[in-house]
């Protein structure tokens, strides 16, 4: 008879094939159409996370401080990073109001944030640990005090389901709406490639728990869909959150059939 140890060692071990399966079942789905659309602006974010000054200094920083096996490590990190700046492009030219340094400044004040957004993740009220951590580090960075603060505001009005801090600029509220639509564009595809099983495999959590615990969270997936704020979050934002409840939907279908075993 297998032992306590050995039997939840096997339960814990069978997320790496559940981990394969749900990568087989996301591969099938299209690329987000957000990415299409807005190829020029996500390729302008790529190169600007890749070659400006400060955004490569704080990654160094950010790189050495995350850990990838929470869910929202350094790889979730530097997703949100570029998503936000493109993000930034896309509503700081659409305003018609912006010069194209100003947007480009921005895009650098978005990035930042969104190295920084879940520096706290593992602690409680990770955003506004986060916000007041981020706040006494860029003391150290080449920001105006203003733009500092647009790099905490949102950093705390990131969380989800939460009432976000009134920002009285718009200038403040681009980049932490961009923020917040970036960050949630992981709960798509993402969520089911690399999120959940970073977070089950950090917290080991049993099978049991993860399949028990499953509809609500897909419950809590689904309201997403209604809270993206910029107006290009909310027209793609709901298609990365409809593919990630269609994948999600496969995957239990499959957990509960193939892997009835480790339950």
């Amino acid at each position: 008879m297998p032992s306590e140890h050995s039997s939840s060692h096997q339960n814990l071990s069978c997320y790496t094939d559940i981990r394969k399966r749900a990568c087989q079942i996301a591969v099938r789905f299209p690329t987000p159409d957000f990415f299409r659309d807005f190829s020029d602006a996500v390729s302008l974010s790529e190169k600007t996370f890749q070659t400006d000054p400060i955004v490569v200094r704080l990654y160094a920083f950010v790189a050495e401080k995350l850990e990838n096996d929470f869910g929202h490590g350094l790889e979730h990190a530097v997703k949100v990073t570029r998503d936000a700046g493109a993000l930034t492009l896309i509503e700081g030219k659409a305003a018609g109001c912006y010069s194209d340094d100003f947007i480009n400044r921005r895009l650098v004040i978005s990035q930042s944030a969104g190295l920084l957004h879940d520096i706290k993740r593992k602690e409680k009220n990770h955003a506004v640990k986060g916000a007041e951590y981020a706040g006494i580090l860029l003391k150290n960075y080449p920001f105006s005090p203003d733009e500092a603060e647009d790099i905490c505001q949102a950093i705390q009005n990131h969380e989800a389901f939460k009432t976000p801090l009134e920002i009285s600029t718009p200038q403040g509220l681009l980049v932490s709406d961009c923020l917040y639509d970036a960050d949630k564009f992981r709960w798509g595809p993402d969520n089911f490639t690399g999120t959940v099983w970073d977070m089950v495999s950090f917290s080991q959590t049993p099978l049991s728990e993860f399949v028990a615990f499953y509809p609500k969270a897909m419950q809590g997936l689904a309201k997403i869909r209604d809270t993206f704020r910029t107006r290009t979050g909310k027209k793609y934002g709901p298609q990365f959150i409809d593919t990630g409840l269609a994948i999600g939907e496969e995957l239990y279908k499959v957990i509960t059939s193939e892997f009835v075993r480790f339950i």
